[in-house]
């Protein structure tokens, strides 16, 4: 007894990434990934990179708001980050502006406004590094829990709607022609990036959401043939770079947010090598594109 006692606690001690919280953490950021996959794909497809940064900047307006009105911190980056989609879609019906030009003036006012009213609240201390760029390793249960529940809401409700958003991404015409509705499926999808926001914020922080959602959805593009060939490539691309950017953090003591981001990265530039070069192959036809 004694003998597989000491056995045990070797291999425990030879093998620190089976710790608790790095279980956690790791569990978490795949469901997160293969959340993020189909969206970032829609992301792409739409090039609405700046609206996953406006989305996500507003995040921290809503972390201020939830601590204030003391109520939960996913509730309260949810419900700010569909009032700036609401925001926004009244504003471009307008037509004053261009939509790029408002997406900055949401973007960076949200942004400052968090950070003004997040200075205002002296009697709380708000660790602003954490959410800015997450701390993965801290999550608990009942994240990993709101990680999965809610990955399954919005993985649903994209496989409910994938027709109506990929009609509507291809064009806004040919989706009314078939009897559907672009308004709707882009009321939906901007509903799910909050989803997501609110979700993903304390696992790699509000500055480096984007880069979750884009990253690994541009380089699933290079080898998808297909709209859903992409986006489930995307999802197992995005928790290939989960696992290798937390067991990087680990080796390396860096930190887990960007290190998750550089990997996803990593994992891009090497998609690249292969149709680099005087002896690349011919890229064959992207019908991965709606």
């Amino acid at each position: 007894m004694a003998t597989r006692t000491t056995m045990a606690t070797r291999t425990t001690m030879a093998v620190p990434m089976l710790d608790d919280f790095f279980t956690r953490a790791l569990v978490a950021g795949i469901g997160l990934a293969l959340t993020t996959g189909p969206l970032g794909c829609f992301v792409v497809w739409r090039r609405m990179a700046y609206f996953g940064d406006t989305m996500a900047h507003s995040a921290l307006l809503g972390v201020a708001v939830a601590v204030l009105l003391d109520i939960n911190m996913m509730a309260g980056v949810f419900a700010v980050a569909t009032l700036v989609s609401m925001a926004l879609l009244l504003l471009q019906k307008r037509g004053a502006l261009s939509t790029d030009a408002l997406l900055g003036i949401l973007s960076h006012s949200t942004l400052a406004l968090g950070l003004v009213l997040v200075a205002f609240m002296t009697w709380v201390r708000i660790d602003l590094m954490a959410f800015l760029f997450g701390d993965i390793l801290a999550v608990s249960r009942l994240d990993i829990a709101f990680v999965y529940g809610g990955g399954l809401v919005i993985l649903a409700v994209v496989a409910w709607m994938w027709r109506p958003l990929l009609a509507s991404t291809v064009s806004a015409e040919l989706a009314e022609a078939e009897g559907l509705d672009p308004d709707r499926a882009r009321l939906v999808f901007m509903l799910l990036m909050a989803a997501v926001i609110a979700i993903a914020m304390k696992i790699v922080g509000i500055l480096l959401i984007t880069s979750l959602l884009i990253i690994p959805a541009a380089t699933a593009r290079r080898f998808a043939a297909t709209p859903e060939q992409m986006a489930v490539l995307a999802s197992l691309l995005g928790a290939v770079a989960v696992m290798g950017g937390l067991f990087g953090s680990l080796r390396f003591d860096t930190p887990s947010g960007p290190s998750i981001v550089v990997a996803a990265l990593a994992i891009f530039i090497l998609s690249l090598v292969p149709r680099a070069g005087p002896f690349a192959r011919r890229p064959r036809p992207d019908r991965s594109t709606p």
